[in-house]
Formats: C-alpha cells, structure tokens, sequence
C-alpha cells in the first residue's frame, strides 16, 4: 500500500474521530440530566485507563518517578479542562460548547510567547482576532443584556484555556517519555481527581444511580469510544498525516458538533450564532495554515 494511500485512509480514520468527539458532546449534554460532571468524568477516564493499561500493560516498565510526576501534572489539567467543560455544557448549548471549546487552536502558539520567547506570527494574532469577534457574536446577549455572558459559555472558554496548557504539556512531556505510558498515567491522575471531586461537588455515589441504563451507555460511548477509541485513531493517524492537515481534520469536532445539536437535541441557529460559528472556524483553519 502506497504512502498516498495510507494517509487517505488515516485522514478519514481523523474525521471518524472528529465525528465521535462532536457526537460526545450531545451525550453529555442529555447525560447531565443523570449525573453530575466529576461523576462522569471520573467513570469516563476509569474505564480508558483500565482498557488501556491492559492493552499497553508491558509499557509499565518503563514508569519512572518522573514520568508519574509529569503524568499527575498532565492529569491535573486534564481534569480541569473536562470538568469545565462538561459544567459548561450544562447551561449552553452542545454546539456552542464545541465551537468555545476550539479556541484552545489560538491560544496554544500565544501561550508558547512567554515558554518560548518565538513571537507568533501576524496571521495568529488576526485568527485571534477573529476568533474573540466570534466569540463576542455567540457569547454575549443583546438589547439591554448586552454585554452579559452566559456562564456556560465562560466556563466553556477556561475549558479552552486549560486545553491549551495540556496540550504544551504533553508536547513538552513526550520530548522524555513514552507517550503512550504517559497518556495513562494521566488519564489514572485525571480519574484520580474526577473521584476526589466528585464526592463534593455531585454528592453522595448512589449505585443506582451508576446502575442506570440511562447512565451506563453514554459513560460505556465516553470512556470507550470518545476517549480510549479516539485517541488510538488521533496517534495512529498522526504518523501517516501531516500534522499540519491533521490538526485541521479534528477541528472539525466544532462542526459536528453543531450539527448534531441541531439535528438531535433541535438547537437553534441563528444567523447570529452562524456568524459567530463561521468566525471561529475560519479563525482556527487560518491559525493552523499559517502556523510555522
């Protein structure tokens, strides 16, 4: 099979995976009805780390102090930025919190500045531009609520900037580690947190309510597909696409996500909200197609 070929079929196994995260963000907005957000996520990443560590068991030999310390580091942020995502997918709607969510695209290279003292180019600060207009048209009201923003929405944009964070962490932490060994041990870390959180924040752990039919597909849909599947599909992938094209296959996540709000939980579009949605958009394509 000819390279050509290979990246063909790793560039839809990309868009398969875009397609999987924009779905989830439509099951954990019907899924907050059942449980609380730390519940989930802690159950969400149980599940990953377990699949994982059985798949990659022989991996653990190469645990080291350091690689649990980085991966706690990883795992911290990773809960932070799942956790107020998912809080924030309870009060706006799942498009909206895909689309917030993206924002992590311009804020890495402005965030790498101060790490790296390497100036963005000018196409990075016109894409965030761009991108804080379009957050503008979806996030702030109108007439005399004007400049009222939604708290989903805000809680969705820290979600953003704690991508961003664990994404230079991982770039950085992978230079030493095994990155799949370091995928798991921040995902155990995530789990970790998600289970200390959740006995304060979402009250009591009721079997039933783990028990519930309602509860166990989409958790099975998150751990399973949404994370353990998505990120074999991302790493695979990423060895046979440029990143370049890569990065921009999986912005479509936002896209999806959009689409099946509208099209299963009947969200409203708006030319407002179209706007807003087009802006973002354009703002991460043009971020990653002139990134250096």
């Amino acid at each position: 099979m000819t390279k050509k070929s290979l990246q063909h079929i790793f560039s839809a196994g990309l868009v398969l995976t875009a397609a999987i995260w924009g779905f989830a963000f439509v099951v954990v907005k019907e899924s907050l009805d059942y449980m609380g957000p730390a519940l989930m996520i802690a159950m969400r990443f149980s599940i990953a780390t377990v699949c994982l560590s059985l798949i990659f068991l022989k991996r653990f030999a190469l645990c080291t102090k350091k690689s649990i310390l980085k991966g706690a580091v990883l795992g911290f942020f990773l809960f932070v930025a799942y956790f107020v995502q998912t809080l924030g997918c309870k009060y706006t709607t799942a498009g909206k919190n895909a689309f917030l969510t993206s924002v992590y695209v311009i804020l890495i290279p402005l965030f790498l500045w101060p790490l790296e003292k390497k100036r963005p180019n000018f196409f990075v600060f016109l894409a965030a531009l761009m991108a804080f207009t379009g957050i503008g048209l979806l996030a702030l009201g109108t007439g005399d609520n004007l400049w009222a923003i939604n708290k989903g929405d805000a809680l969705t944009l820290l979600c953003g900037v704690f991508y961003a964070l664990h994404i230079i962490g991982v770039s950085k932490f992978n230079e030493k580690e095994d990155p799949l060994l370091l995928t798991i041990i921040q995902f155990a870390f995530c789990s970790l947190f998600a289970w200390i959180s959740a006995t304060f924040t979402d009250g009591p752990i009721v079997l039933e309510q783990i028990a519930n039919a309602k509860v166990i597909v989409p958790i099975l849909y998150l751990g399973i597909f949404s994370t353990m599947v998505c990120f074999v599909l991302q790493n695979v992938g990423l060895k046979y696409v440029p990143s370049s094209l890569a990065s921009l296959i999986l912005s479509l996540e936002s896209v999806f996500g959009v689409l099946f709000g509208i099209l299963l939980l009947g969200e409203a579009f708006t030319i407002k909200t179209a706007l807003g949605f087009l802006l973002i958009f354009a703002a991460i394509i043009l971020a990653q197609e002139k990134s250096p």
